[in-house]
């Protein structure tokens, strides 16, 4: 019930946040309108739910329902792992006659040929206004079959009072050997957050610990260090030295209580809430809580740094990257008003209001516009975020392998992570069960 309690303040706090700009009906900067008449048209839509997307729907679904006549059934509004689950199931079933799904390009190559490909549908006009390479990595089969409302990267927040700590610049200086200030590689996070642990009251850091969360985690930490999931023919590599690098950084934390023992558990809410609890000193997020980590309901407002994600000993950032879409089912029995209904869920307006709250803008007007805002009204701490974003962006973003069996090989790695990190196997035995059931997997498919 406790988690119940801060999601539903959360959800609250950054609607507050959201809806403190007013929605200008008359959308005066987006180039490309896709109104219509979908009078006595039901659009049946299955959405990402959580406490980041609220807002959006809350702001843009009753437009859409006043300006075309259309209404808008959510069948589903659930985290991604869980929609993914049900859409499979879907899939089995040949359910597919409802129109709009929240997709992913992590996610998307694994659903075949269910959504419909855009070209066509959405007028290339519109199409025009986002960035290319996002586009592209929207793609597949040739064929664009999701449209980016937001896109993510990796970077760290901090506490900026902790490293203003006379005692602890005093204190760790004497332990470590070298100066307290935000870290520089990931060695720094991992001496840092020991020195600043003091469970079960307050911990250096945390990580997503199940499903693909973890798996996405592991895969950029790997990349960091210099490693790679698979070679040039898809045989599995991640077991290598670089692998159990990347994976013995996670047990570490772990063995030193220097993360919170229920981290196996934690999705994106979790951390997301425990670090504006205050209770967790650095926190590898994305730029959608940034508004929250700094706002009224958040323990640290006013108290948040932001760095790009540090280095691994390969000399590489981290920086899991991709887009949160949406997509239109190839039965859809009205793509005219699912096409007009994505358009409002990601159009300029929309992207603005979601970038408020830190998410990171498609569109390369966008980006331009948010920046001059935040610098206009003097929100000093959004300005950084977007700064450190937008480079991040271009220097550090690398996307898992766009393939279908990405999330059948998270499944077959996370479990063997946990096992890892919990003790119940060494990293080597862990790693290199995880590859060889990978082998099968590849080999199976294809590759």
């Amino acid at each position: 019930m406790k988690l119940v309690n801060k999601l539903l303040v959360l959800i609250s706090a950054i609607s507050f946040s959201f809806s403190a700009y007013a929605v200008d009906k008359s959308f005066p900067n987006d180039k490309v309108t896709m109104w219509g008449d979908f009078s006595g048209v039901t659009l049946q839509v299955k959405l990402i739910g959580g406490a980041p997307y609220e807002p959006l729907y809350q702001e843009m679904i009753p437009i859409w329902e006043e300006k075309t006549g259309g209404k808008v059934e959510i069948l589903s509004k659930k985290s991604h792992f869980e929609l993914d689950k049900e859409i499979k199931q879907d899939i089995a079933a040949g359910d597919l006659g409802w129109c709009v799904g929240s997709n992913h390009t992590s996610f998307a190559p694994q659903y075949g040929d269910i959504y419909a490909d855009l070209n066509g549908i959405v007028s290339a006009e519109y199409l025009a206004e986002f960035t290319p390479l996002i586009l592209e990595h929207s793609t597949y089969n040739n064929k664009l079959v999701q449209l980016p409302q937001h896109s993510d990267v990796s970077n760290l927040f901090y506490i900026k009072s902790l490293y203003e700590d006379n005692d602890n610049k005093k204190n760790f200086k004497s332990e470590y050997g070298y100066d307290l200030t935000p870290p520089e590689t990931w060695a720094q996070v991992k001496d840092q957050s020991i020195f600043f642990a003091d469970p079960p009251n307050f911990y250096g850091t945390q990580y997503v610990g199940k499903e693909e969360a973890i798996t996405g985690r592991f895969y950029e930490m790997l990349i960091a260090e210099g490693g790679s999931l698979f070679d040039d023919n898809w045989n599995p590599t991640f077991n290598d030295e670089a692998g159990q690098r990347a994976l013995q950084w996670f047990k570490d934390l772990y063995d030193a209580k220097a993360v919170p023992a229920g981290v196996m558990n934690y999705l994106w809410d979790e951390t997301g809430l425990g670090f504006a609890s205050g209770t967790v000193a650095m926190n590898l997020d994305w730029g959608g809580w940034a508004a929250f980590f700094n706002g009224a309901d958040s323990k640290i407002s006013g108290d948040v740094g932001v760095i790009r994600a540090p280095l691994g000993s390969g000399g590489k950032r981290t920086g899991w990257s991709g887009s949160h879409t949406y997509s239109i089912t190839n039965e859809c029995p009205n793509k005219e008003a699912a096409a007009s209904f994505i358009w409002i869920l990601t159009n300029h307006e929309a992207q603005m209001h979601e970038a408020r709250t830190g998410k990171l803008p498609t569109m390369p007007k966008v980006w331009d516009a948010i920046a001059k805002e935040m610098n206009d009204t003097g929100n000093v701490f959004m300005a950084e975020v977007f700064s450190t974003f937008k480079t991040s962006m271009a220097e550090d973003a690398v996307t898992p392998p766009l393939i279908p069996e990405w999330i059948p090989f998270s499944n077959i790695i996370f479990p063997e992570l946990q096992k890892a990190i919990l003790g119940d196997k060494s990293i080597k035995e862990a790693l290199d069960y995880a590859a060889k059931e990978t082998a099968y997997m590849m080999e199976d498919a294809g590759y």
